[in-house]
């Protein structure tokens, strides 16, 4: 019997499983990083032990630690989460070895699904259908790359111990493999430490699907439905939803029952995700899906499959960790609408989805859908972990109405003091093909640049930043009067390094007329605050010389510095900087080298993803100011670039 919980994980899971726990009557213990003292999962839990600095090889990711924290506090059993230290069996047999309970499958299972090569032998043997691909041991470079001549391009480099989307490469032809299969190689060791790779064939049109099985230990294995992943970034998911749009009752059972077989192959127990690979070219056949590999803990995405069966996985999870038999057979399992998830990331899609890091001044969820969260107001996004920020999730009858709930709840989130994904998320949610259900993964890409590109602000946008910025309503019944005429303001914004003048003119304590960029708009003061042209004025939230207005999305603008105006913009293209915090894995230039606009310069690790940095220019490299190896801030000045017509450019050529 379980009666005090140690959660050996941060952020939204944490709180996510202290939650059920607490409503299961149990004790829940967080572990922290001297970065989370003060952080939300450390507040849900009934007490908290410090484990480390903020590094995770220090502190999360230390066995030895959480360990000795969960035997110092009393703790039964241990909840790994996802990530850290979820998947790793040397982690559940030394947790078995103190004499504690592990919330999750044996340490074989997870190391038979660990290694994607043996993984795919495994399940071939047992009648399971894998994509055709090399999984074999030789790992020179000719053999991989004859691999992949045999395989037929387009192919897929794939660590072997890969996860998370780190670790893959597609490759379009022979000319691109070596130098996809280097940094598939560097990505796979930096995150897993282990850069041993896989080839597979590349499906033109992929799906993802997966299937969330659930075993007990005495022998039950069943599945709770599917969930669709396709929607994808950088192999990384974006936006979830169950069940998957196209789905028969008989494709279904077809891949419920492979998922099945897989994890009795491995004697699993607990909750695990198999994934599968779909052609969507042909829509969803029972011969026609394949497997990618196997989850051996709970997906990030879970809740879709909450919404639609109402079960509580962490529940289950907890439950069989404590011995109970499953508490459905496979014709119980319920399926009622439809629910769709969307990852909120403090991320900038318009720069590749670069992690971004800052403080959160301000955070707001609307009622109707749930939310996972691990953040609050005021709580900074570190650059030493994940970026996520929060799932925002949508259930109802049908496909459509969770969608439409979903998009709508995005419009009305509100954050503000660090750049996210979130608009990119409304205008994923509300694009054609993904509304018809006509998904795979490469819909975000063919979709880029719409989905990219951030509407202009509106005219009632820039009015209410105006209103927010200048406060008529709290200078006074007389304020904005000269004798004979009201007076008129002119309030300076800036948005997207461009200036905007909003003219103010009151006419009266309670009424103002502003006009943004010719257009006029007729504000009225009333109780609940400012009204635009007849309808509640857009929030906005003002923190320092930052406002954010939320008019179906964030906002931003700027007050500028009157005293800075005429300043030097700024830095030219002749400096490389560093777009976030991290280590420049690889500097690719030296000193005196020519470069042609677009041509790799660097490489930085951030979040354990790789990404390149270019030159905005063609031109010559005067210096280079890091070493490879070193830890930089956002903004350092990493390469710089001759000025074009100087005497080092001219040396050069």
């Amino acid at each position: 019997m379980i009666r005090r919980l140690l959660i050996a994980n941060r952020g939204e899971i944490a709180v996510r499983i202290a939650r059920t726990a607490r409503a299961m009557g149990l004790e829940t213990v967080a572990v922290h990083s001297d970065a989370d003292a003060g952080a939300l999962h450390v507040a849900a839990a009934d007490r908290a032990v410090r484990i480390g600095p903020a590094a995770p090889s220090e502190s999360y990711l230390d066995a030895a630690k959480v360990i000795e924290a969960a035997r110092a506090t009393g703790a039964d059993a241990i909840h790994p989460g996802y990530g850290f230290l979820s998947e790793n069996p040397g982690f559940v047999e030394a947790v078995a070895a103190a004499g504690l309970v592990f919330v999750g499958p044996p340490a074989a299972a997870i190391r038979a699904m660990g290694l994607k090569d043996a993984a795919k032998r495994a399940m071939a043997e047992a009648g399971v259908p894998v994509v055709p691909g090399y999984h074999g041991e030789a790992q020179d470079d000719d053999h991989l790359e004859g691999a992949a001549e045999a395989i037929g391009y387009p192919v897929l480099i794939k660590a072997v111990a890969g996860g998370g989307g780190k670790g893959m490469r597609r490759v379009a032809d022979p000319a691109g493999f070596r130098e996809a299969l280097a940094s598939c190689r560097a990505e796979a060791r930096a995150a897993f430490g282990d850069d041993r790779v896989l080839v597979e064939k590349w499906i033109e049109s992929p799906r993802h699907v997966e299937v969330q099985v659930f075993a007990d230990a005495h022998g039950n294995v069943i599945h709770l439905n599917e969930r669709d992943c396709s929607l994808q970034r950088r192999h990384q998911k974006v936006i979830e939803e169950a069940p998957a749009p196209g789905m028969s009752p008989e494709v279904r059972a077809a891949m419920g029952a492979a998922a099945v077989r897989a994890a009795e192959a491995i004697g699993y127990v607990g909750a695990g995700t198999v994934e599968f690979i779909a052609d969507g070219a042909r829509g969803l056949r029972s011969d026609g899906f394949w497997f990618m590999e196997m989850n051996t803990r709970l997906q990030v995405e879970h809740p879709v499959t909450e919404a639609v069966t109402g079960l509580d996985l962490v529940e289950w999870q907890l439950r069989v960790a404590a011995g109970e038999r499953l508490p459905l057979a496979q014709s119980e399992v319920p399926l009622e609408g439809h629910a769709m998830e969307a990852r909120l990331y403090a991320e900038d899609p318009a720069a590749g989805f670069l992690p971004a890091t800052g403080r959160l001044t301000h955070l707001r969820f609307p009622a109707g859908v749930r939310v996972d969260t691990g953040v609050r107001s005021g709580d900074t996004v570190s650059p030493h972990y994940d970026p996520m920020i929060a799932k925002v999730i949508a259930h109802g009858p049908d496909r459509e109405t969770s969608r439409r709930r979903l998009v709508q709840a995005l419009r009305a989130t509100e954050v503000a003091g660090c750049v996210t994904n979130l608009g990119f998320l409304a205008r994923l949610a509300d694009e054609a093909d993904f509304a018809a259900g006509a998904v795979d993964t490469g819909l975000i890409e063919r979709a880029g640049k719409a989905l990219m590109a951030e509407p202009a602000p509106s005219a009632r946008a820039m009015a209410a930043a105006a209103l927010a910025v200048a406060r008529p309503e709290a200078a006074g019944p007389q304020a904005g009067f000269t004798l004979w005429a009201p007076l008129l303001h002119e309030v300076r914004l800036l948005h997207a390094g461009e200036e905007i003048v909003v003219g103010l003119s009151m006419g009266g304590a309670d009424r103002a007329q502003l006009v943004a960029l010719g257009v006029t708009v007729a504000a009225e003061l009333r109780s609940g605050g400012w009204w635009l042209d007849g309808s509640p004025a857009p929030a906005a939230h003002v923190e320092g010389a930052r406002v954010t207005v939320f008019d179906g999305g964030p906002v931003p603008f700027a007050v500028p510095d009157p005293l800075a105006r005429g300043a030097a913009a700024g830095p030219s293209g002749d400096v490389v900087e560093a777009p976030m915090p991290g280590l420049v894995r690889a500097l690719l230039v030296a000193p005196g080298d020519t470069v042609s606009a677009g041509q790799r310069l660097a490489v930085l690790e951030a979040m354990k993803m790789e990404h390149a940095l270019a030159a905005s220019r063609d031109g010559a490299v005067a210096e280079c100011l890091v070493a490879e190896g070193a830890q930089v801030e956002a903004g350092a000045a990493l390469i710089r670039l001759a000025p074009e017509g100087g005497p080092e450019t001219e040396a050069a050529e």
